[in-house]
């Protein structure tokens, strides 16, 4: 199928990292790599911060003129077969495709979308009510959550929802091998206030629990927040504590295949990609037993999920995989096996074939 991609968002274009991005860029070469044609059909980001009435009027009027920009090109060419949107939720709506497809008449199709009882009352009502319209008009909704998934049955019990796997390109950590006789942490994340900083906070109110036992962390990642960040980690031992800095996406499997075990709380984190790459690359995981996180990471398999704002139980679980070898071992190897042939690219691949097999197409497509 000819796919017109859009994410609300973040485009894949966006000069900068992130989660989100990364994910768009895996859809759209997955989709490739199942045979389809796909283009971006839009590049405009609807994310609003505000919660303000008429928050997103500025970005409703420039959809509007996206939509009879394409419309145009539409008019003139032959129209795709699909409009794909990922991750459409209350503070990125898509004002976009919903209305192209039904003037069109090609499926509209949704990816992780989100709906939140509680945003249905409040300032973000009306952005909310344009991801239930859409979720409504959908012909499939793609979850990658559960929970999403339960969520937007509320709203559309009569939808079809198919469930996609999170997943990553695992060729990159193919030729990389963790060295898990250290003892060096290593975590990947931005720098941001909200979750990421509350992340980062715990992470070392947890670490100043086992000063006690020998370890290292080495930490990737760069943002607005930086000074926050490093400030939250000022009562350890400075030389305890690397400051990497950014990395290049390629340079992420060298880097995680220098440590022995991967630490994130993941604070409001809906699956985290960096947990897959850093089980691809053989570390066992440290995180919080919340949101999506254990979507991606097999507690007591492939690493240790602890309850939600207990540091003290994290702390214990840093400790277990810092002393017991024998335990990061067995889960390095199984967090590496999961990743490999559960979570591949080539098998989200095969999913999103199968998944958008179901669609009826056009009668002139």
């Amino acid at each position: 199928m000819r796919i017109a991609f859009y994410a609300p968002l973040k485009s894949p274009n966006h000069p900068i990292p992130s989660g989100d991005r990364q994910m768009a860029r895996m859809l759209m070469a997955a989709l490739i790599r199942a045979g389809h044609a796909v283009g971006i059909a839009s590049e405009l980001r609807a994310f609003s911060a505000s919660s303000a009435i008429g928050a997103h009027d500025e970005v409703r009027r420039v959809a509007q003129q996206e939509v009879a920009r394409i419309a145009a090109n539409w008019a003139r060419e032959t129209p795709p077969d699909l409009w794909f949107c990922y991750h459409p939720y209350y503070k990125a709506p898509d004002f976009i495709g919903p209305e192209l497809a039904h003037r069109f008449g090609i499926p509209y199709v949704t990816v992780e979308a989100s709906w939140s009882s509680r945003r249905s009352v409040d300032a973000w009502a009306e952005s909310q009510k344009v991801v239930a319209d859409g979720v409504r008009q959908a012909a499939l909704n793609i979850c990658v959550r559960a929970k999403d998934r339960d969520g937007l049955k509320k709203i559309a019990p009569h939808g079809r929802y198919e469930m996609l796997d999170p997943f990553i390109d695992v060729e990159p950590f193919k030729a990389v091998e963790a060295r898990l006789n250290s003892r060096r942490i290593v975590t990947v994340a931005m720098m941001r206030s909200g979750d990421k900083l509350d992340s980062y906070r715990f992470l070392a109110r947890a670490l100043e629990r086992v000063e006690h036992l020998p370890w290292t962390l080495a930490v990737v990642g760069d943002g607005p927040a930086h000074d926050d960040v490093r400030a939250e980690f000022a009562r350890l031992d400075p030389a305890r504590v690397e400051w990497l800095g950014e990395k290049a996406p390629l340079e992420i499997p060298a880097v995680l295949a220098e440590g022995a075990i991967y630490a994130w709380p993941g604070f409001g984190e809906a699956y985290g990609v960096a947990y897959l790459e850093a089980q691809a690359a053989g570390l066992p995981v440290v995180a919080l037993a919340t949101d999506g996180v254990p979507a991606v990471v097999r507690d007591g398999r492939t690493g240790l999920l602890t309850p939600a704002g207990n540091v003290a139980a994290y702390a214990d679980a840093l400790a277990r995989l810092l002393e017991d070898a024998t335990l990061r071992r067995s889960m390095s190897e199984a967090a590496r096996g999961f990743v490999m042939f559960e979570r591949s690219f080539g098998i989200a691949s095969a999913r999103l074939a199968e998944i958008l097999s179901l669609i009826p197409r056009r009668a002139d497509a």
